[in-house]
């Protein structure tokens, strides 16, 4: 597997977090939507009762707060590498039972013990990670035996048009890539993460302007990393010329901005059990995005 392309600037995505945590909540729609779905596939795991949850990736706290719900009686904790974003977790409630116990850390480097966790959940958050391997490790090391992890991420189609838009105008993609399925579940099981479940779909927002896509995307922290990163400012001209190329994919008036959206399922192992050694189990469910998403004019 190739890990070059996922490299990102760590100082830099920080910064833009940052940033964003003021305004995230008013352009977070595809993150609430897919955070909620995560959450649903927890009606699954019936007998599954969490005492120790971690939030991996928390953001301001959207997801946290939906966890604590669930589970009132667990511990919670909102783990994220962003202040501004923890600070966010703190102000929202009410909290049910006790406040989440917020921690800033790197997901490569988790400060946490080993064993402490009995669910791990992270909300399109693994994007950002420069190694899948390093995450995923040390994901099998905070899992209690007999825990698990429910995670989604973005798959390489995730902001296609808007890629393939600036590639016609500068020959920069200024979009940053993200790791297939096969790629982030072969990951799990080098972490010796047992049975892994992967599955994907894809949902759309639309826009009027291309603009207002480039805006959203701001607000939530989002920065192009990597080698395609086109070096410089970007100009008037060079802006003007990926709108143009982006207008070719208009339809019924809206411009569409497609993601692809990865979800993954794994278990610790049991202390006195192996991990299992087959590979990913690949499941194809009934893609739910419906009507594209309407982000409507500004």
């Amino acid at each position: 597997m190739d890990e070059g392309r996922w490299d990102p600037d760590k100082a830099r995505v920080r910064a833009g977090f940052e940033r964003a945590a003021a305004g995230y909540d008013r352009v977070a729609v595809l993150q609430r939507e897919v955070g909620g779905r995560l959450l649903e596939r927890l009606d699954l795991l019936r007998e599954f009762r969490p005492r120790r949850i971690l939030d991996l990736g928390a953001g301001t706290g959207q997801a946290t707060a939906a966890l604590a719900r669930r589970y009132r009686g667990a511990r919670v904790t909102a783990l994220d590498w962003s202040p501004a974003m923890l600070a966010r977790v703190r102000r929202r409630g009410p909290w049910w039972r006790r406040p989440p116990h917020c921690v800033c850390g790197d997901l490569e480097r988790l400060p946490l013990a080993d064993g402490s966790a009995d669910l791990l959940f992270s909300n399109l958050t693994l994007q950002w990670c420069a190694a899948p391997d390093a995450v995923f490790r040390e994901f099998r090391r905070v899992l209690a035996p007999g825990g698990t992890l429910l995670f989604t991420t973005f798959g390489p189609d995730t902001l296609r048009e808007l890629r393939e838009a600036w590639a016609r105008a500068d020959g920069y993609e200024h979009v940053n890539r993200f790791l297939d399925l096969h790629d982030i579940g072969d990951a799990l099981v080098r972490a010796r993460l047992a049975e892994p479940v992967m599955d994907a779909e894809y949902l759309t927002l639309t826009y009027a302007r291309v603009e207002d896509l480039l805006h959203d995307l701001k607000g939530l922290g989002s920065r192009t990393v990597g080698e395609t990163r086109a070096r410089g400012l970007t100009t008037r001209a060079r802006l003007a010329a990926m709108a143009e190329a982006y207008e070719a994919l208009r339809r019924d008036g809206r411009l569409p901005a497609s993601f692809e959206v990865v979800y993954g399922h794994a278990w610790a192992p049991p202390a006195h059990d192996a991990p299992q050694s087959r590979g990913p189990v690949e499941v194809e469910l009934p893609r739910r995005s419906g009507a594209p998403v309407d982000r409507g004019a500004r």
